[in-house]
């Protein structure tokens, strides 16, 4: 999909790799971008300081975007109908067999069926648009590599991101062929709150989880990030790493999972010792 001249929404867009994602979307000419997010004020600061060097073109929204109604009202907020979507919102709670019910409820709402309200919303309209000279729209999806690979820790964070991944997945299979363009971005250790966060819990699962990302690979600057997921649209890509090693990861998991799973036990010895 041609980012210049999108009409384009970024969900979790008040800080980290929405925001960075929102910004590359103004700096490649996207003809307005509506950041959403739950936090109102964190949110109104980040556009303020994007409507300050890209005027008009910057929108906002605060609103629950786990529910179809915070999904419309995002999608009401944008001045033409929406050509990209990226689903960026995302949480990490939940560690070990301790995460409780509500850790599950929220992990399994922001991280995954978000994703599936936005595409209910926003599907049947690309498939009624139809497709022209490109795709009649782009749902991307920010997931993990711990939805391809796991995520020590959090089984809360490794289960929805692997789901993440599968609705993309199946979204791309079904009407990929139909004028609905499908990306998902996986990347590792990405330099947000998010991160720093997880690195200064008191819980021991939560440490270990970041331990375990910032050990695999070097954290990347969220505006790497968003420049590999723009790529990835532009090229019509399903499919974007901003850190390659873990294509080779994948891809030695898939060979050989029973070696797979002893490699990731042995690594969780050395990380808690």
């Amino acid at each position: 999909m041609k980012v210049e001249g999108a009409a384009a929404v970024v969900t979790g867009a008040a800080g980290g790799i929405g925001l960075a994602v929102a910004r590359a979307l103004l700096e490649r000419g996207a003809a307005s971008v509506v950041l959403a997010d739950l936090d109102g004020d964190r949110l109104s600061d980040a556009s303020s300081a994007l409507g300050e060097e890209f005027g008009e073109r910057v929108l906002h929204r605060a609103a629950d975007v786990t529910a179809e109604i915070g999904v419309d009202a995002v999608l009401q907020t944008s001045p033409t109908p929406v050509d990209l979507y990226v689903a960026n919102a995302g949480v990490f709670r939940g560690f070990g067999l301790d995460a409780s019910p509500q850790d599950w409820a929220a992990s399994w709402d922001v991280n995954v069926m978000a994703h599936v309200a936005a595409a209910r919303a926003l599907v049947p309209q690309w498939l009624e648009r139809g497709a022209t000279d490109g795709p009649a729209g782009c749902f991307v999806s920010v997931a993990s590599a711990a939805g391809l690979l796991t995520q020590l820790g959090s089984p809360t964070y490794s289960v929805t991101k692997h789901a993440a991944v599968g609705f993309a997945e199946w979204l791309a299979a079904t009407y990929g062929d139909r004028g609905v363009q499908v990306t998902t971005a996986c990347p590792m250790g990405v330099r947000t709150a998010m991160l720093e966060e997880g690195e200064t819990s008191t819980d021991a699962d939560a440490r270990l989880g970041m331990r375990a990302v910032t050990s695999a690979g070097e954290p990347l600057d969220a505006t790497v990030v968003a420049a590999t997921i723009l790529d990835a649209v532009e090229a019509g890509r399903f499919q974007a790493l901003p850190h390659p090693e873990v294509a080779t990861m994948w891809a030695q998991k898939a060979s050989d999972p029973d070696r797979w799973v002893a490699g990731m036990q042995r690594y969780r010895r050395a990380l808690e010792s």
